[in-house]
């Protein structure tokens, strides 16, 4: 929605060069999808995006119309030039970034009903929303995977038709919503579900620059943008220009592009092989290579156009079990490639055998290979027995997203329905839109008639879930490889679940003289798994600090948020040889439970203790914290689905 002038030019953006390519790509052929851009903040995810639009020639427009239509593209017009047509006139418009809004509602996103004209003139009329504004423009959605799914849904569906379809509120409408998609996402602040991702059409992964002198030089150039931007800007222009006159060529050459049946056998290959789901993977590959081809100024598709697609195209499709690395296989898709090669270069014979280390149509799955904790493969879980009560304001909890809609008036208001019954959380703008249409046929003298039909609420939904924080004992007494081996499996298996119902994750250690926060509480269960592998073993056992410090960041956490349901499991034997102070350290870690059990935290104790001589600390321990006692042993998979789907929502 806003045009920006002193963009830093696309063009002195140091390194990155695979998300400058996929960027290009969408430029030259939008059809591709769209690229997310997954990375760590401060990495010119937002800077590439926002300079792109200025490497685009101006747009010929319908003069007029506010979906700014192509007058040459009769098929793609809007309703109201379609009634014009053929006579539109004419104009040019600069390619612009939309930006989608976090915080934006559906209403916002699609269109809704004009207000006021439906209160001037007793008629339905349709007011554009942000998909009507990013047509033929390049719609930018910075931390993508902070939206509502619901709204991501939309704008991915309408980046995939071409086409806004809107159905509310007595509107009726379809307009076109063509548009260079791009999004942005920090994978630290959680990921997208499978399914929306696959949606995107390329993706592209990107860190910080690790040499020196490539650093030195993102440093000067920066610094000469802040000082002087226009001059900055002038010195670019020639390579600015060179690239914009690459990118109109490309499009031009695209049409002609031609893509053999040997490519396109080897495209479904590499996708079967690198067992990606379902088909869109195949087509979009096929674009994306064509589009490489035009790029490179040639008109057929070669092998090395299909390498760069795979690229691009598959390492966010890969199918795969929770936590495994979202990595490409670049060893499988090459013997994949080098398959189709062979076959080629001798089209009339059939091989006899595969190769061992080959892949096939019944290859296992590309990050499915066995985690390196030995018990906690993911399991289907089971409807449960054990529960804790809810929260009495409480939360609807519709599927596994991060968001979920609320009962309480103190959420986001995000779309509006028609009430059940009437109540106080009165939705005024979709209420009064309702109303509009029917002024003229409804007698009074109030500006407004509004009839109890027209009435609608609203529907608000906010961030919720666990916060589940996980108290390890990492004492020598935990340094038997067998034991760690089955604590890390037990965690796993928790986080798995915590993973399928986007719950925040924590992990707190406690060994030697204190106890640490080695994962803060985070969206990103990928981390939580990552430092679960980094636990360090050894030394005495201190847990009362162990207690305090999980104490300390639950009630941290409830402070930031107020909506979360807390979560504590610890596991332990149950011994302390560390105390806090003068006091026995059994003393002080029994009576820091007794603080939590007041503090109303949920809590969970998992007992490692083992052998024919046992003490019982454990279960004792459970007793203060008014904690679910279970002990290592029992944790298998269909016990433990009951009590995680129990404690869930």
């Amino acid at each position: 929605m806003n045009h920006f002038h002193d963009i830093y030019p696309f063009t002195a953006i140091v390194g990155q060069e695979q998300m400058k390519k996929a960027l290009v790509l969408n430029a030259i052929n939008p059809r591709i999808g769209g690229v997310l851009i997954k990375g760590e903040k401060g990495t010119a995810k937002s800077t590439a995006a926002r300079a792109l639009a200025l490497l685009l020639p101006d747009r010929l427009v319908v003069d007029g119309c506010i979906f700014g239509c192509d007058p040459a593209d009769a098929g793609g017009l809007c309703p109201d030039c379609r009634k014009r047509a053929p006579d539109l006139p004419e104009g040019k418009a600069r390619m612009r970034v939309v930006e989608l809004p976090i915080s934006a509602t559906e209403d916002k996103v699609v269109g809704s009903l004009d207000i006021g004209h439906a209160l001037k003139n007793g008629e339905v009329k349709f007011e554009p929303g942000i998909l009507a504004q990013a047509h033929r423009n390049i719609l930018y959605v910075d931390e993508v995977n902070l939206l509502n799914d619901h709204i991501v849904d939309v704008l991915l569906d309408a980046a995939a038709m071409g086409m806004n379809f809107v159905e509310r509120e007595g509107v009726s409408y379809v307009h076109p919503s063509a548009f260079i998609l791009i999004g942005t996402m920090n994978p630290e602040e959680g990921e997208l579900r499978p399914q929306l991702l696959d949606r995107f059409g390329l993706c592209v992964e990107i860190g910080g620059i690790r040499d020196v002198d490539t650093r030195v030089e993102v440093i000067r150039r920066r610094q000469k943008y802040d000082d002087a931007p226009e001059a900055f800007i002038r010195s670019f222009e020639s390579q600015e220009e060179e690239l914009r006159e690459r990118i109109v060529r490309a499009r031009e050459l695209l049409p002609g592009v031609g893509v053999s049946d040997a490519m396109v056998k080897m495209i479904a290959q590499v996708c079967i092989d690198m067992a990606v789901d379902g088909h869109r993977a195949d087509i979009t590959m096929m674009k994306t290579a064509a589009t490489i081809a035009a790029y490179n100024g040639r008109t057929a598709v070669n092998d090395e156009d299909v390498r760069e697609a795979a690229e691009l195209v598959l390492s966010h499709r890969m199918r795969r079990r929770p936590f495994s690395e979202q990595q490409m296989d670049r060893q499988k898709m090459e013997q994949s490639i080098q398959k189709s090669q062979n076959e080629r270069q001798q089209p009339h014979h059939e091989p006899e055998h595969r190769h061992p280390h080959q892949p096939g149509e019944n290859a296992t799955p590309d990050g499915s290979a066995t985690t390196r904790f030995a018990e906690g493969q993911p399991f289907t879980i089971d409807p449960a027995t054990l529960s804790v009560p809810r929260r009495i304001d409480s939360f609807k909890r519709e599927g596994n997203g991060r968001r979920s809609v609320t009962e309480s008036r103190d959420g986001k208001y995000v779309r509006s329905r028609i009430p059940e019954r009437a109540g106080p959380d009165i939705a005024l703008d979709a209420t009064i839109r309702a109303a509009a249409p029917r002024q003229k046929e409804r007698e009074g003298t109030l500006a407004v008639k509004i009839g109890t039909s027209d009435i609608r609420e609203k529907v608000r939904e906010r961030r919720m879930g666990n916060t589940v924080l996980f108290v390890v004992d990492a004492s020598g007494s935990m340094g038997a490889e067998q034991r760690m081996t089955a604590v890390k499996g037990a965690i796993l298996s928790l986080l798995i679940d915590a993973y399928q119902k986007r719950d925040r994750v924590g992990l707190v250690v406690f060994r030697g003289k204190g106890a640490e926060v080695l994962l803060p509480p985070t969206s990103s269960v990928e981390l939580a798994r990552i430092s679960l592998q980094q636990i360090p073993v050894g030394g005495k056992t201190p847990l009362a600090h162990g207690l305090s410090k999980a104490y300390e960041v639950l009630m941290r956490e409830m402070m930031i948020n107020h909506h979360t349901i807390p979560r504590l499991y610890l596991i332990s034997d149950g011994k302390a040889n560390v105390s806090m102070g003068s006091g026995s350290p059994m003393d002080d870690a029994r009576g820091m439970a007794s603080h939590i059990q007041k503090a109303g935290i949920p809590s969970f104790v998992i007992d490692s203790e083992q052998g024919f001589v046992t003490f019982g600390l454990a279960q004792a321990l459970a007793g203060d914290l008014g904690a679910q006692y279970l002990r290592l042993e029992d944790l298998q998979a269909d016990k433990l689905a009951g009590i995680v789907k129990g404690i869930g929502m």
